[in-house]
């Protein structure tokens, strides 16, 4: 059974930095497509950022130059490093692992970023 852990969530003051991780479980992570996305209250879920297994990126244009996706297979985590965030990244945000293999998706609970102006 796959299962995506993420933590890191939290509130903070705009100009603040978090760091969002996200642990895999129940599949092969190192051959997955890994990513975030993120809901704001009465909006739609929008991708954030995504990396290959390649280390192949893509980034919303609205966090490009603020957030950087990482990925560690050893420890079948994906991070994301939020930096200059601003009121508007406040939504809860998802982990999601597309197995190229398969073509099944999964999420994770989500965690709430909050950030305060």
């Amino acid at each position: 059974q796959v299962q995506l852990v993420e933590s890191g969530g939290g509130l903070v003051q705009a100009g603040g930095s978090l760091r969002l991780s996200c642990v895999a479980s129940g599949s092969t992570f190192s051959i997955n497509v890994v990513g975030w996305y993120r809901q704001a209250p009465g909006k739609q879920r929008e991708l954030v950022a995504r990396v290959s297994s390649g280390l192949s990126t893509n980034y919303a244009d609205s966090v490009k130059g603020r957030f950087t996706i990482s990925r560690d297979n050893a420890k079948n985590t994906v991070y994301l490093q939020m930096n200059s965030l601003k009121p508007e990244d406040t939504a809860v945000y998802y982990c999601n692992m597309w197995s190229p293999a398969t073509r099944d998706a999964y999420w994770g609970q989500g965690t709430q970023v909050t950030v305060s102006s």
